[in-house]
């Protein structure tokens, strides 16, 4: 005969067993869903991985190409405006350029009424980009349409408020005149390109004398940073030539001379 706690004892064995078998159950869920989880993981690491691996060679390309180049500040002030310049039925447009070595690039452009250009200036303040093997009329080829492969040839020298400028044309081809005048200005003192290139006048002394008096009218608004841009520009001021028309009419020598015309004069 079995005793009263044998009886009593016997129903608490699968109360027991049972949470034992459920808390198991769970921990293998619980398990399974876990790696689940860290193997779909692994998955999208490894397909973000083979993305870039196949990504890596476009992105070391395109990064060195992109340091390369210039980009158009839109948020730089102008440091430089002309003052007085006789272009009233002409349009101006001051663009900004900077390069990630350090340069900057101040660009005057002037267009007629038909959209045509007809002149452009530069303020080139070089950085780290800056190639002295290149040579300084280089630039000058786009704007003058120097595109069927000739030369610019030696125009002569003007005086100017910045010193003698170098003058260049377009090398004329068989049974055509020369057309545009480019010029150059390396000082050296203040770290400073001056070039451009203008096809105003209908005579060689009327562009010479436009690009004259374009440069003497660069007046600087702010050198920021750099004391010897300030000084260079404030010892030019004192040399600054007359271009006013009366000035253009009496004054024969570097208006109507097309060799090398004087600017100097009280403006």
């Amino acid at each position: 005969m079995r005793s009263h706690f044998a009886n009593n004892a016997e129903p608490y064995y699968p109360a027991r067993i049972y949470p034992i078998l459920k808390s198991f159950a769970d921990e293998i869920c619980g398990t399974l869903a876990r790696l689940i989880a860290y193997v779909g993981t692994l998955a999208l690491l490894g397909i973000g991985g083979i993305h870039l691996w196949d990504r890596m060679p476009v992105l070391f390309a395109a990064e060195p190409a992109a340091k390369a180049g210039w980009s158009q500040a839109l948020r730089s002030r102008p440091a430089f405006v002309l003052s007085q310049l006789d272009m009233l039925d002409k349009t101006e447009t001051y663009e900004i350029f900077r390069h990630p070595e350090g340069g900057r690039r101040d660009v005057f452009h002037w267009a007629g009424r038909d959209e045509k250009p007809v002149a452009e200036l530069e303020i080139y303040r070089p950085g780290g980009e800056f190639a002295a093997s290149e040579p300084a009329s280089a630039g000058l080829a786009a704007g003058m349409a120097l595109r069927d492969g000739r030369e610019p040839e030696a125009a002569g020298i003007i005086d100017s408020k910045f010193g003698p400028i170098t003058l260049f044309r377009r090398a004329a081809a068989e049974g055509t005149a020369p057309s545009c005048l480019g010029f150059v200005k390396s000082l050296d003192e203040a770290n400073l390109r001056i070039s451009g290139w203008s096809c105003q006048g209908d005579v060689l002394p009327a562009e010479r004398a436009a690009i004259g008096c374009t440069l003497n009218r660069l007046i600087l608004l702010t050198s920021g940073n750099e004391p010897k841009l300030a000084k260079l520009f404030a010892r030019a001021e004192l040399k600054r030539g007359d271009c006013s028309p009366a000035a253009a009419t009496t004054s024969g020598d570097w208006v109507t001379s097309a060799e090398n015309p004087r600017l100097r004069g009280a403006f």
